[in-house]
C-alpha cells in the first residue's frame, strides 16, 4: 500500500498485523505520519520499523510498513 497521510489520521491507533496497538499517530506533516508509541512496545518492533533510539518521542512510520489505512486506525504489514 502507499499511504499519503493527511491531517484526518491524527490520533489514530496503529496496530500490528495482529491488531495489537503499538501506538498512535502523534502528527502528520507533509504526507508522513509521525507515531508516538506505546511504551510496551518491544525493542524488536522498534528495530524491523526503523525505530531506533527509544527516548525519541515519535518516529517516522514507513509507508512500506503500512498495510491499510481505516476511520479508526492504521493496520501495518507483518513485520
Amino acid at each position: 500500500m502507499c499511504a499519503r497521510f493527511t491531517d484526518d489520521d491524527e490520533g489514530k491507533r496503529v496496530v500490528n498485523a495482529e491488531g495489537n496497538e503499538i501506538g498512535i499517530i502523534e502528527t502528520v506533516e507533509n504526507g508522513s505520519a509521525y507515531v508516538n508509541p506505546d511504551p510496551g512496545v518491544t525493542d524488536a518492533i522498534r528495530s524491523k520499523l526503523g525505530w531506533g533510539d527509544s527516548d525519541e518521542e515519535s518516529y517516522d512510520l514507513a509507508e512500506r510498513n503500512v498495510k491499510t489505512v481505516t476511520d479508526d486506525e492504521v493496520r501495518l504489514d507483518r513485520l
